[in-house]
């Protein structure tokens, strides 16, 4: 976080709102805000009841999915689309996989939580069978990209292996790397915007380009865009408009649901569709 302070202060004088702006584009991610508590999307004008807590899995789920929350957001902030798209994925596969989310500063949590669930047989250890099993998806946005890139290379030592990997406007964590997708992941995406005091990652690139495919390095733009975004403090939409505009932006979140359903079976989703609609 240290480059990123001092490129938030540089812009700012140049602006002539060192104080000020330096200021609020850190409560941003430390959360020392009077109102850093009050960081809520919505997508719509009403927003529908999710569940914020995924449901206990009663044998080894086929595919686990977590996402991090950015910043100081809390898990289980419900008109977050991190939080909303978990409940949706949550409530469509609900027979075969655990999804949830976590705060990026928990992902040791996460881990945990993917190590009980691989443990097929319960003997508090991994044998090399049940890592091979590990069908993993993780995403998040911001300081939840960095924990999303940071859990993955924790597997990658623990010799597990991760399907997918999806940051939106990664801004790297202070002792973490987000630019280099390690070896165990097979497929990974980028999503960023440029603009503004706080904006992420531009590029990620593979540690091993044999094992790791990288879809895409998406750039978005939102100079001349006004989405809404309510709940968002003040500080947040003149400081880091854009960096809240992604996180908001629902075609974003509509390419990410793509990408993670494309790493379901078809099959299971089907069957699910039908015994919710009673067929």
């Amino acid at each position: 976080m240290t480059g990123l302070a001092a490129q938030i202060a540089f812009r700012a004088r140049n602006a002539k709102q060192v104080s000020l702006a330096a200021f609020f584009a850190a409560t941003l991610h430390f959360g020392v805000a009077p109102c850093a508590k009050a960081q809520h999307i919505v997508a719509s004008a009403t927003t529908p009841a999710v569940s914020t807590a995924a449901e206990p899995v009663r044998h080894e789920p086929s595919r686990i999915v977590i996402g991090f929350m950015g910043g100081r957001v809390r898990r289980d902030s419900p008109d977050r689309n991190e939080v909303r798209l978990a409940a949706k994925l949550r409530e469509e596969y609900s027979d075969g996989a655990y999804v949830d989310t976590y705060e990026n500063a928990h992902w040791r949590d996460a881990r945990a939580k993917i190590l009980s669930l691989l443990d097929a047989d319960h003997d508090g250890k991994l044998s090399a069978e049940e890592k091979q099993k590990a069908r993993i998806i993780l995403f998040g946005h911001s300081w939840g990209a960095s924990a999303t890139v940071t859990l993955a290379r924790d597997l990658r030592d623990l010799g597990i292996p991760v399907l997918l990997t999806v940051q939106v406007d990664s801004v790297q964590k202070m002792g973490q790397q987000d630019d280099i997708i390690p070896a165990n992941v097979a497929e990974a995406m980028n999503f960023f915007q440029p603009d503004g005091l706080l904006h992420g990652r531009k590029l990620i690139r593979a540690e091993d380009p044999s094992k790791t495919r990288i879809l895409g390095n998406e750039e978005l733009s939102y100079k001349h865009t006004a989405l809404s975004c309510k709940g968002y403090p003040w500080h947040q939409r003149v400081f880091a408009k854009e960096h809240m505009y992604i996180e908001c932006d629902p075609q974003v979140w509509s390419q990410i649901e793509s990408l993670i359903r494309s790493k379901f079976p078809q099959v299971q989703a089907e069957a699910n569709g039908k015994a919710a609609h009673g067929n």
